[in-house]
């Protein structure tokens, strides 16, 4: 038995329901000991790099802490001793209690970000990013396997041979939209529909989204994107985009919705920042808009050319006019837009959750059958 064990919103961060359903499709039994402190990655990044935050996050971890002790108590018996502890997606603080309450049973951390790396892609720099780094050394020392998402990311952790590559992946909820959507049976000339959300951060390049959509939207018109979200970059985005009809702004969709909403879109766009950070990830939003049926648009760096090169178009990062381009070759020629569309619905299968979690499999040392021993 495998116990999921921490603070974590899957929900929110769909990346340890993903570890969880992957196990759970091989048979493995897996219980959960899950009491979310109710923030968010951005909340919970922003407290970390604002120490006068702190007081509200120790206060809420500290009250979801003791719910997991109680509720983690049947586990700790002699005899119901789980065979690992996954301890979910931004687990800094989670894996350290679980070291202390499974002080011999191996601990799988999902460590999807790097504290250190996430602040100073964010713009910090100094104290805060060594004192979020040693947070990093103290939550990966608590862990006997490490579970990142590129392997560009393994090689950054202190011992990359206890590390193990698992791409993020897409939940079941995703397949589904993409099966529950019927094509457009007929489209107006240099039509199309292009979707974005996330949380407007640097890694994301939504201000080269911007300035590509303007672009394709001057000799375009019937091209109409749909940016969701908010966070650090989304005023520039928007002073881009000023006035533009054609452009639709949500906030917030709430998660259970979102796989519909992207799914009735032609076009999902990934990231295009050339960052050190963004040249080492392939973001979640990539692996859902496959998911949902979409023909996908992103950077082409070495972990998502690796990953999605024969299903996702790549561009080059921080190259709107790149992108603009292939944004109006789909607005001009719906034939090859839904080729792209088939290929995505056809290739799409291998991230999903049975498919990705095989890794972490070998590692637990789990079969595919009977492996909930």
């Amino acid at each position: 038995m495998i116990l999921s064990f921490g603070t974590y919103e899957a929900a929110r961060h769909p990346r340890v329901g993903i570890l969880v359903d992957g196990l759970r499709s091989h048979g493995v039994d897996v219980s959960e000991v899950n009491h979310p402190i109710g923030l968010s990655t951005s909340e919970r990044v922003r407290m970390l790099q604002q120490p006068w935050r702190l007081p509200l996050l120790l206060v809420r971890l500290l009250r979801a802490w003791t719910r997991l002790w109680i509720g983690s108590r049947p586990f700790r018996r002699r005899g119901s001793r789980p065979e690992a502890v996954l301890v979910g997606y931004m687990g800094h603080f989670d894996v350290i209690l679980a070291r202390l309450l499974f002080p011999s049973v191996p601990i799988v951390l999902d460590h999807l970000l790097f504290a250190a790396d996430t602040a100073r892609d964010r713009g910090s720099a100094g104290a805060k990013v060594r004192l979020l780094s040693l947070l990093d050394r103290l939550a990966l020392a608590c862990a006997s396997v490490a579970v990142v998402d590129t392997e560009e990311h393994r090689q950054m952790l202190p011992v990359p041979g206890r590390g193990v590559v698992v791409p993020v992946g897409a939940r079941q909820e995703w397949f589904e939209a993409a099966a529950a959507t019927t094509p457009a049976a007929e489209r107006r000339p240099g039509a199309l529909s292009v979707v974005f959300f996330g949380l407007f951060t640097p890694l994301q390049g939504t201000t080269v989204i911007a300035e590509a959509v303007r672009d394709v939207l001057a000799t375009h018109p019937g091209v109409h994107v749909t940016m969701i979200g908010d966070g650090q970059d989304a005023q520039a985005a928007r002073t881009v985009l000023a006035d533009l009809s054609a452009v639709t702004w949500q906030t917030w969709v709430a998660p259970e919705d979102l796989p519909e909403v992207v799914a009735a879109h032609d076009v999902c766009l990934g990231i295009f920042a050339d960052s050190p950070k963004g040249r080492r990830v392939v973001p979640n939003k990539v692996y859902e808009g496959l998911a949902a049926g979409c023909a996908v648009i992103t950077s082409d760096t070495p972990p998502q050319r690796r990953t999605v090169a024969d299903l996702a178009v790549l561009v080059p990062p921080r190259d709107p006019a790149a992108l603009a381009e292939q944004l109006r070759r789909f607005a001009d020629d719906h034939e090859l837009l839904e080729q792209r569309r088939e290929l995505t619905r056809r290739g799409s299968q291998r991230f999903a959750a049975k498919a990705v979690v095989g890794p972490l499999l070998d590692v637990l040392g789990l079969s595919t059958s009977g492996a909930s021993a």
